[in-house]
């Protein structure tokens, strides 16, 4: 049986969305373990291929959102996942995962903070793809939809770096209509390796046509979800699995 490509999803007190996230990963081919943040080892995080913090109020966000789950990641793996990001592992944050990555400084500079209408918002928003490389939207169209539901999903910057974001294409997803007052209406972002990314908005809740708001959706075979998962899956496959095997 051919390898799949591993992703190791955690789960901290609080988080909501791992069983949809697993969801995904695995109907886009990956083989998934969810830990939760007590179970994670070293050993374990070294051999995943992907390294997942998928969204949910994490510690209930109360003294802000992603803030308590950055500071225990900090102290229990934070040499440990900068060592994997080194060895060519891939790390994915969604909602509140991508304030965690944030915070813990291995996403380009920047912070999410409280959107400028000073309330959660639960909605669609349409996407503009703005990355030309980017290895987690190959086969996503120049602009597309997902849900967000967050009350924290405005991404700020230094002044300038937004904009350099934009256009070095560290900043691969824009907001169309920029819901919650982002600098450059920025939903996502990845690091210059590209094998770091953190969005706002959530793929996992669209892998299907029928999670489509629309009930006669026929914009792909799948929801863009899962085109976003299966582009990484495809990018792991080919980078590690492909790798090692070409050394056996």
């Amino acid at each position: 049986m051919e390898k799949r490509p591993d992703a190791l999803l955690l789960k901290f007190p609080g988080t909501n969305c791992d069983e949809e996230t697993a969801r995904a990963l695995e109907q886009s081919g990956f083989a998934v373990e969810t830990l939760p943040f007590s179970l994670i080892t070293a050993a374990r995080l070294a051999k995943t291929d992907l390294f997942v913090l998928s969204g949910g109020f994490s510690y209930g966000d109360y003294v802000m959102a992603g803030r308590l789950a950055q500071l225990g990641l900090e102290h229990k793996l934070g040499a440990e996942l900068r060592a994997f990001h080194r060895g060519g592992g891939y790390l994915l944050g969604i909602c509140n995962g991508f304030q965690i990555l944030m915070r813990m400084g291995l996403l380009p500079e920047g912070s999410l903070i409280g959107n400028t209408g000073g309330r959660f918002m639960c909605r669609w928003s349409t996407l503009r793809r703005t990355a030309a490389a980017s290895p987690w939207l190959n086969g996503l169209p120049d602009e597309f939809e997902f849900p967000i539901a967050h009350a924290e999903g405005r991404f700020v910057a230094p002044p300038g770096l937004a904009r350099k974001y934009v256009e070095n294409g560290n900043a691969t997803l824009l907001y169309k209509d920029n819901l919650n007052g982002s600098d450059e209406a920025i939903a996502g972002i990845q690091d210059d390796t590209r094998r770091v990314f953190g969005l706002m908005p959530h793929p996992e809740r669209f892998i299907t046509r029928e999670q489509h708001y629309d009930r006669d959706w026929s914009g792909a075979p799948n929801g863009w979800g899962y085109t976003f998962f299966r582009s990484i899956h495809d990018e792991i496959a080919r980078t590690r699995l492909g790798a090692a095997a070409s050394t056996t």
